[in-house]
């Protein structure tokens, strides 16, 4: 297993540093971080190789899951969650 560093510094960056982007990368993706925040994930992304291989695996998940969703859920499925949700009102009503 190879060890990564930052492109610019050339030094291993710490797994609290990059466990900290990789939190991030969700809200990145869904566009729900301020624009300093999106500017700091840029810069880590740009110089951390494995955060990048994430965020990109993360974005085709993305894609693909979107992909897959854009067909609605046929009738008898649809049904049948609705009464799955009733029945857990109904228990979280009496409990």
């Amino acid at each position: 297993m190879t060890e990564h560093t930052h492109a610019d510094t050339g030094v291993p960056p710490g797994d609290e540093d990059c466990a900290e982007y990789l939190e991030r990368i969700v809200y990145f993706l869904d566009n729900e971080l301020d624009a300093a925040d999106c500017a700091a994930v840029r810069v880590h992304l740009d110089t951390c190789n494995p955060c990048l291989e994430r965020y990109d695996l993360q974005r085709t998940v993305k894609a693909v899951v979107a992909r897959s969703c854009a067909e609605p859920a046929p009738e008898a499925l649809r049904e049948r969650v609705r009464v799955s949700i009733r029945q857990v009102q109904v228990r979280l009503s009496e409990g």
